[in-house]
């Protein structure tokens, strides 16, 4: 089986703070931008058609957290090659030539858009792959690639958890502005800047939630929560309030800071990084009186 972590020079990235100062870590897994050759070769697409499924520049975004006191998990292999944020058996049976394990999550909502965790589509809908492709591919992805990058985020965060008493994953994401509907009952303009996803109240306190919101809103920016956005995987797996653990899934309307059609920042991309900083920046200092009723539930 080919080892999918040797087409990266350096798969993931966790940027650590001197010193870290809050119980806070970032994560962004869907902006890697790295697209191995072989990979480009079996697709279908052209390289920008391929890019429509990254959360395109949220990486830098949030870069300013770490030097604030906050760690930042990065993975550098793109969204449409291998997704972090779902099951790691949530294989889709119309990508591969193999009949798949008895274990495999085929029936998911995320399996039957084609966005499991080797997405046979990208954002838009387009298909991926020229050809089916042979199971030992994808799973080979998910060995060398998915499970470490979990693995040391979940060290990281229990880390975090051992110095403080509680911790909060902050996951970044970006969101396509929607398209006018033809009906005109759906307008781009009436769509929410920011949404915030905490599986309805069931991965992050609801405290810490209204702090981030009312801290956005006073930036200037709409607010929704869980619609359309609740969160995936990593909410719903790192998140268990009642424990101390907290989790929180961020999504960003890329019209904010880039053109969706050719990727590119725009001017907006400074004001937006900047906001985004001073919000985290406010997060991480009120972030220990906010967990520390779940701290000592935890407890």
């Amino acid at each position: 089986m080919r080892d999918a972590a040797q087409d990266f020079s350096l798969p993931f990235t966790l940027s650590e703070p001197a010193p870290h100062t809050a119980p806070v870590v970032f994560n962004v897994p869907h902006a890697g931008r790295v697209y191995p050759q072989a990979f480009l070769d079996e697709s279908r697409l052209d390289p920008l058609a391929l890019r429509r499924s990254e959360d395109a520049h949220v990486d830098r975004l949030f870069a300013g957290v770490v030097r604030l006191g906050a760690p930042l998990m990065v993975a550098h292999f793109p969204r449409a090659y291998l997704d972090l944020n779902r099951e790691p058996g949530e294989f889709d049976p119309r990508l591969f030539l193999d009949k798949l394990p008895p274990d495999a999550n085929i029936r998911s909502p995320r399996v039957a858009g084609g966005l499991g965790i080797i997405p046979r589509v990208v954002g838009d809908g387009q298909e991926i792959y020229a050809r089916r492709i042979p199971f030992a591919e994808g799973l080979a992805r998910v060995e060398t690639l998915y499970k470490p990058y979990h693995r040391i985020l979940r060290q990281r965060l229990i880390r975090t958890f051992a110095d403080f008493g509680a911790v909060l994953l902050v996951d970044c994401h970006s969101m396509p502005a929607p398209t006018m509907a033809s009906s005109g009952r759906v307008r781009a303009e009436a769509a929410p800047d920011i949404v915030l996803g905490d599986r309805f109240g069931m991965s992050c306190a609801p405290a810490v939630v209204a702090f981030v919101e009312r801290a956005l809103q006073s930036r200037g920016y709409s607010v929704a929560r869980n619609r359309p956005y609740a969160g995936g995987y990593i909410t719903e797996h790192y998140g268990a309030p009642a424990n101390g653990r907290h989790a929180l899934q961020i999504e960003i309307s890329r019209s904010l800071y880039m053109d969706e059609k050719t990727l590119e920042p725009t001017a907006g991309f400074a004001r937006v990084a900047e906001d985004l900083l001073a919000v985290s920046e406010r997060l991480m200092h009120a972030s220990a009186a906010l967990l520390s009723p779940w701290r000592v539930a935890a407890e």
